[in-house]
C-alpha cells in the first residue's frame, strides 16, 4: 500500500525546505524529497543556495575581501601587515564547513518539526502521486493530497563554450578553484559573474568579463549601474559590454576565447580558466510524467497563478521553477504562502516589494521601481539622494563609495523604490522595503530617529532629500517628473 501524506515537497532548496517546515508546523503530514548529494555521496538538504550558490559564494567573498584589505588598505589604519599570503585551500575548507553546518541545520529543523526527509528523486504522476526513487534505486509510489514542486534551477550551457569542468567551468566549479588563475575570463557580467569576478580579482587574478548586452546590469536603476561600473573598473575588473562570444578552444591547459566586440570586430583572449555564467533556467528534468497535467510556459517555467497553484488540482510550484526573479528569499516566501494556503489560510505575497542584492563591494541593492520604470509608466515621482562620502560612519570605516537613492510619488509622497550602492546596502535596503510594505511616505521615514553614527543615516538623509530637507548634504532643486 502506498504511503500517504498531506503534503509532499520535491526539492529542499530555500523554497522547498521552508514550505515543508511551515506545512508541518500547521499540522500537515509532510515529506520532502531531495536528490542532492555532497562530495562524500551523502544526501543533504539546502539545494543550490546552501550547497553551491548563495552561501558558499558569500563565504569566499568575505574571505577574499579580508585578504584584499590586508594587502591594500590596513596601512591607513596604522596596521602594517607584512608578507600577507593567501591559502586558497583553507578558504575552500572554511566555506565547506559553513555549508556543512547550515545543511545539517536543515536536517535538524526537519526533525524538530516532524518533516519526513527522503533522499532520492521525485517525479510527479497523475492524480497527485509521486514516484520516489531512493538513493539505492528502489522505486515506490507516494500518494499526497498536495504536491509542491520546488526543484529550482540550473546553469545555462552555451555551445560556444562547452563546460569541461577543468579549464571551462560553471559557477559551481568556480567555488572550488584551489589555485588563483593568472588570467580569468568570465562570460556574463551579471550578478554571478560580478561576484565571482570580485573574489578572484581580489585574490590576484586578472579578470575580464565579456557581456553580450550593451547595458550594464540592465535591470538595475541606470544611475546606480553607472556608478557601479565606475567603481568596479577602478577595482581592476575589465568589463567589456556588447561582446558576443563566438567560440572557444582549449589547448595545453589554457582556453582561447573568440568574440565580437561592440564594433563588430573579431577579438581573441587567452585565459587560464573560463567561467560560464550566462544565467539559469528552471530545472524540470524527469520531474513531470506526460500525464501529470502540469503546463509549462514558453520559458520552460511551470505555469502558476498568483498563489503558485498549477493548472493541476492539488499541485503547486514555487521558487526558480516559476515566473519572477530567481531569488532564494522570493522562493522561501512562496513556500510559506503555499503551505498556509494548503492549510486553508488566505495568505498572499506582495511581489512588488522583493529586495534584490549584488554582493560585490560595494554592495548593490534595490527594491521597488527604478527611475526608468517610473519614466516609462508616466507616474509622477520625485527623487532624494545621499552619498556615502557625506556619511560620518562611512568615513570612519573608510568605505565611502556609493549613494542611497529613494523614489517617491510626486503627489502622495509614498515611497515607490529605493536603490543603493555602498557599504551594507543589503541591510539598508530592507529598511526601505519595510517602510514600503506599510505604505510609508518619504516624510514618514524622514521623521524617524536613526542612531548616530550609522550607515543607515544615509537612508534617513535620502528620505529627507526627497522633499528638499536633507541636513548633511546640500539640497538640490527637486527633481520632479511632470505628469
Amino acid at each position: 500500500m502506498a504511503e500517504k501524506y498531506d503534503v509532499v515537497v520535491i526539492g529542499s532548496g530555500p523554497a522547498g525546505y521552508v514550505c515543508a517546515i511551515r506545512a508541518a508546523q500547521l499540522g500537515l503530514k509532510t515529506a520532502c524529497i531531495e536528490k542532492y548529494q555532497d562530495p562524500a555521496g551523502k544526501g543533504v538538504n539546502g539545494g543550490t543556495c546552501l550547497n553551491e550558490g548563495c552561501i558558499p559564494s558569500k563565504a569566499l567573498l568575505d574571505s577574499s575581501m579580508k585578504y584584499y584589505e590586508a594587502k591594500t588598505s590596513l596601512s591607513k589604519h596604522g596596521i602594517n601587515a607584512r608578507s600577507v599570503t593567501v591559502d586558497i585551500e583553507q578558504m575552500i575548507a572554511r566555506k565547506n564547513d559553513i555549508v556543512k553546518q547550515l545543511t545539517g541545520g536543515i536536517a535538524g529543523l526537519f526533525k524538530a518539526n516532524g518533516v519526513t526527509s527522503l533522499f532520492g528523486t521525485g517525479k510527479l504522476l497523475a492524480g497527485r502521486k509521486v514516484e520516489y526513487t531512493d538513493s539505492k534505486g528502489k522505486v515506490k509510489t507516494i500518494e499526497a493530497e498536495n504536491v509542491v514542486l520546488a526543484t529550482g534551477s540550473e546553469a545555462i550551457d552555451i555551445p560556444v563554450a562547452p563546460v569541461d569542468g577543468k579549464t571551462i567551468i560553471d559557477s559551481k566549479a568556480a567555488l572550488e578553484i584551489t589555485k588563483v588563475p593568472k588570467r580569468l575570463g568570465i562570460i556574463g557580467a551579471g550578478v554571478i559573474g560580478l561576484e565571482l569576478g570580485s573574489v578572484w580579482s581580489r585574490l590576484g587574478s586578472e579578470v575580464i568579463l565579456l557581456e553580450a548586452l550593451d547595458v550594464f546590469l540592465a535591470m538595475t536603476d541606470k544611475q546606480i549601474a553607472k556608478e557601479a561600473i565606475k567603481v568596479f573598473t577602478r577595482q581592476g575588473l575589465d568589463i567589456r559590454m556588447a561582446c558576443r562570444v563566438t567560440g572557444s578552444e582549449v589547448k595545453r591547459g589554457k582556453v582561447t576565447v573568440t568574440y565580437q566586440n561592440a564594433e563588430g570586430e573579431e577579438q581573441q583572449e587567452i585565459f587560464d580558466q573560463l567561467i560560464v555564467c550566462v544565467g539559469r533556467q528552471p530545472y524540470t528534468d524527469n520531474l513531470l510524467s506526460e500525464d501529470s497535467g502540469v503546463n509549462l510556459d514558453e520559458r520552460g517555467s511551470i505555469f502558476v497563478d498568483d498563489y503558485c497553484a498549477t493548472n493541476a488540482p492539488g499541485v503547486w510550484a514555487v521558487g526558480d521553477l516559476v515566473r519572477g526573479p530567481m531569488l532564494a528569499h522570493k522562493g522561501s516566501e512562496e513556500g510559506v504562502m503555499v503551505a498556509e494556503r494548503i492549510a486553508g489560510q488566505l495568505t498572499e505575497m506582495n511581489y512588488d516589494i522583493i529586495p534584490n542584492v549584488v554582493y560585490t563591494h560595494p554592495e548593490i541593492a534595490s527594491v521597488g521601481q527604478t527611475e526608468e520604470q517610473l519614466k516609462q509608466s508616466g507616474e509622477p515621482y520625485k527623487v532624494g539622494m545621499f552619498p556615502f562620502a557625506a556619511s560620518g560612519r562611512a568615513l570612519a570605516a573608510d568605505d565611502t563609495d556609493g549613494l542611497v537613492k529613494i523614489l517617491a510619488h510626486a503627489d502622495t509622497d509614498r515611497i515607490l523604490g529605493a536603490h543603493i550602492i555602498g557599504p551594507s546596502a543589503a541591510e539598508l535596503v530592507q529598511q526601505v522595503a519595510i517602510a514600503m510594505e506599510f505604505g510609508s511616505s518619504a516624510e514618514d521615514v524622514g521623521m524617524m530617529v536613526f542612531a548616530h553614527p550609522t550607515m543607515s543615516e544615509a537612508v534617513h538623509e535620502a528620505a529627507l532629500a526627497v522633499n528638499g530637507h536633507a541636513i548633511h548634504v546640500a539640497n538640490r532643486r527637486k527633481r520632479k517628473q511632470k505628469k
